[in-house]
């Protein structure tokens, strides 16, 4: 919602010296976001006048139309002479009244105007367009023609208004009757402790029986409808410029006089109207439910397919309005039409005006099937109040009798279905309990009587809500008026007492130290939504088989397109990696921690709990159990280079081994030992991939894979070339951890170091080597590492020869050589008998 200071201040008589941002900060104060504090006509210097041409002469000879005028611009320019400008539009003609910028003037964007020849003459300034004034779009894309009742020589920066400023306002669906001045100028007068003179209390006449014909077959859908007519309009009537300039400033293109009537007055009160051409009405004007695939031809001339959910408007013949969004062409207010032999103008003389509420869930849902979002509809889907129609449909009327030179006929049509004000009882001392500091009763009852309640009682207050205010509904409600009126500033701060024993479960601290290491590592944390759509699967290559495609299926997705929750958090972070990719980012690190979804093979079905009471622990547990088991992952995905290169060197790629690393620095922070071994599954190259392995309760398990991307993958989801990848079960890697991080023990003895070479078959995975090795080697084995692996002749065809380091140790002693060979033969004595192993020179 744009709202220009100047307008705000008929309202509201604020502080001669307040600026935009003084009453910016006042209703942010308030609760209300205001998002920027524009300021029209910065930077622009006069002198900026009404002229009238005097002459137009046609230059020939250049690649576009040029005329050569003189324009009366009274005595500003200083002499009384005309002014003579070159200008290229054609939508002026002789004796037009216009708007001329002289030399010496300054025109938004630090334009300077001087005399300057061009096209063969020297031009004394410009004739002016709206957007070179920055006054938005007025629809015809040339120069401002002004009315001929403007004096030559008039200040066209007062008379256009171009100095202003315009707060835009960010209106959350709760506070929908913000979407007004009226709205807007109450939210600041109660800011600044000033009355509000309500532009909503007109002298509205009584419905009465010769009012123009109304029948509402759908009064759950439309609660009000107010009818309206006006006779007699001149078609040749124009929107007089303070009309046209409000609308511009409030973000809205002028387009005829009565539509912009009907703009302006519902940007003033709210209340989204419509004029009907009368002359094109059949009959009654009707509300009801369309038809179930019933056609309809809106005004921006799209034939629509109605639903029986959508509520219209109607005469004898049909629809001739969509409620609360958008009107029918053929009711539409015809244009005024010249005839070029006799000189008569034609067009809408007689208009019926409606001023109807309609339910607010009906109108959104229409908009939104139809994608087909209006002024009318934004605000019906927050909330009108449904007593401001008659106030409405009445500024209306006045205004085109006043501007159009209409007559309001006598009849007055007023529908309405039976209704009572809602109430709502609250203790005093609830908004006090709700903030946790002391209002008192006096403060509580001023201050929702601000917002126009009725306050009635004492220790317990029996509160009417006001008719525009249809998101208050509870108690807690109007405890939120008073807390935000009162200020959210003024709010104590208090930290919560933890109770002694309590903090992070074994769960959470593992998940926050996943998160340190990964980012320590140089990983960035992305979060992606959890929804999937089916076809991904098959991107990954997944078989038709795998336990990741049972999906659990939302009832009512987001988007269609994604409507299942995730399996597997690998599409998330591909897509975070491809999009940076396609922006320029192209060595990424990525990682993500989060939950899964996996279907139970009975979906089961969710109880609803009791709202009037706590729920028993057999009616959560009940819940619980439908719900789909949902384990923690955690990902990540790499591509580009992994180390930079530089003057310190040539940098390093990011490959599979950094994935596979990633997952072992997982299981240090679980503390758990985590067995990497040669695997094929889904996604990954199956020359790439490493199956991660736990022993959980005895049994081995493979709880996630690691390595480079199959490259049909990384082309079917248009991936980086090498992008590598890893995904692991946190919950299942925190299990085979324990409960409790044991701190390693470190023995004030030296080191032995003992190094071995075994040739094996080249189909032997080193991880089943290393494995033999730990368990050959005994207790006193400190630690093992693979340091390189060798093929070629001298091992001999189809072998390979595995280098490890073994270091030795014992906690209460200095180990002898001979200790630390017995120790390293038993290990290498293992390895031989189960991987058929070697020592390389034996």
């Amino acid at each position: 919602m744009r709202v220009p200071l100047s307008w705000l201040r008929e309202y509201v008589d604020l502080p001669a010296g307040e600026t935009g941002r003084d009453v910016a900060a006042k209703l942010v104060d308030a609760g209300l976001e205001v998002e920027t504090v524009e300021q029209l006509g910065g930077g622009l210097k006069g002198p900026l006048v009404v002229g009238q041409v005097l002459t137009i002469e046609e230059l020939e000879g250049f690649r576009k139309p040029i005329r050569f005028c003189t324009v009366d611009v009274g005595s500003a320019n200083g002499t009384g002479e005309p002014q003579e400008i070159v200008c290229g539009a054609r939508n002026f003609a002789v004796g037009d009244k216009v708007v001329v910028v002289l030399p010496g003037a300054v025109l938004p964007g630090d334009f300077a105007i001087a005399a300057r020849k061009t096209y063969g003459r020297t031009s004394h300034g410009m004739i002016c367009s709206g957007d070179e004034l920055g006054m938005g779009d007025d629809g015809t894309h040339g120069i401002i023609v002004l009315p001929h009742e403007h004096e030559v020589g008039t200040d066209a920066i007062e008379l256009l208004q171009l100095v202003d400023e315009v707060l835009d306002i960010d209106i959350t669906p709760d506070r929908g009757y913000c979407m007004s001045m009226r709205g807007v100028a109450r939210e600041a007068a109660t800011a600044y402790g000033l009355p509000l003179r309500d532009p909503a209390l007109l002298d509205v006449p009584q419905p009465n029986s010769y009012g123009y014909p109304v029948k509402v077959d759908d009064p759950a859908g439309c609660d009000r409808f107010t009818a309206r007519t006006v006779t007699g309009l001149d078609p040749e009537a124009r929107s007089p410029i303070w009309l046209t300039r409000r609308l511009q400033k409030a973000g809205m293109r002028p387009i005829s006089l009565a539509v912009d009537i009907t703009n302006y007055v519902m940007l003033e009160l709210g209340q989204p109207l419509h004029a009907y051409d009368r002359s094109s009405i059949d009959g009654t004007i009707g509300v009801r439910r369309a038809e179930q695939g019933e056609k309809f031809t809106t005004l921006d001339g799209v034939k629509r397919t109605l639903d029986a959910e959508d509520l219209v408007i109607t005469d004898n013949s049909g629809p001739i309005g969509l409620a609360g969004v958008m009107g029918g062409a053929n009711t539409e207010i015809a244009d005024s039409v010249t005839d070029p032999e006799t000189g008569q103008v034609t067009g809408t003389t007689d208009v019926v005006i409606e001023a109807a509420h309609f339910d607010s869930v009906s109108i959104s849902r229409t908009a939104r099937r139809l994608k087909l979002s209006s002024e009318a509809s934004k605000r019906f889907e927050r909330g009108v109040d449904p007593q401001a129609a008659a106030a409405a449909a009445q500024r209306t009327v006045d205004l085109l009798v006043l501007l159009a030179g209409g007559t309001a006929e006598a009849g007055v049509t007023e529908v309405l279905a039976p209704g009572a004000p809602r109430t709502i009882a609250m203790p005093a001392d609830h908004p006090d309990r709700v903030a946790g500091m002391e209002y008192g009763r006096e403060t509580v009852v001023r201050r929702l009587q601000e917002i126009g309640c009725d306050v009635y009682g004492q220790d317990e207050l029996v509160v009417t809500v006001p008719s525009w205010r249809p998101d208050l509904a509870a108690p807690n409600d109007l405890a939120e008026e008073v807390i935000r009126l009162e200020g959210y500033g003024n709010l104590p701060s208090t930290l919560p007492q933890v109770p002694s024993g309590r903090g992070l479960t074994a769960r959470q601290q593992l998940h926050r130290r996943v998160g340190r290491a990964l980012a320590g590592a140089g990983y960035v944390e992305a979060l992606s939504y959890p929804f999937i759509g089916e076809g991904v699967f098959d991107q990954l290559q997944l078989p038709a088989h795998d336990i990741a495609r049972q999906v659990v299926k939302l009832v009512n997705p987001i988007s269609d397109e994604e409507p299942a929750l995730r399996t597997t958090l690998l599409p998330g972070l591909l897509g975070a990696l491809r999009r940076n990719d396609s922006r320029g980012s192209h060595d990424l690190a990525l990682f993500e921690t989060g939950s899964v979804f996996r279907a139970a093979a009975q979906p089961g079905v969710a109880v609803r709990l009791p709202v009037d009471r706590r729920p028993t622990d057999e009616e959560i547990a009940t819940l619980n159990a439908a719900l789909p088991a949902q384990p923690r992952y955690a990902a990540v995905v790499l591509a580009g280079a992994r180390e930079q290169a530089g003057w310190w060197g040539k940098g390093r790629p990011a490959d599979w081994a950094d994935a596979v690393q990633a997952a072992r620095a997982l299981a240090v922070e679980a503390g758990t030992e985590l067995v990497v071994r040669q695997g094929q599954y889904g996604p990954w190259h199956p020359g790439r991939c490493a199956e991660l392995v736990v022993t959980l309760r005895g049994v081995e398990q493979v709880i996630g894979h690691a390595g480079e991307l199959h490259p049909r993958v990384v082309k079917a989801m248009g991936l980086p070339a090498r992008t590598s990848a890893m995904e692991i079960d946190l919950d299942r890697l925190a299990a085979a951890g324990g409960e409790a991080l044991q701190a390693p023990r470190i023995s004030s003895f030296p080191v032995a170091t003992q190094d071995v070479a075994l040739i094996v078959d080249a189909s032997v995975p080193a991880s089943s080597v290393e494995a033999a090795l730990r368990k050959g080697a005994g207790e006193l084995l400190e630690s093992l590492r693979l340091f390189d692996v060798f093929t070629g002749e001298q091992v001999g065809e189809g072998k390979k020869s595995l280098a490890y380091a073994l270091r030795f140790r014992a906690a209460d002693r200095t180990l002898t050589a001979e200790e630390s060979t017995a120790a390293r033969d038993a290990a290498v004595a293992l390895a031989g008998e189960r991987t058929g192993a070697v020592l390389r020179g034996a």
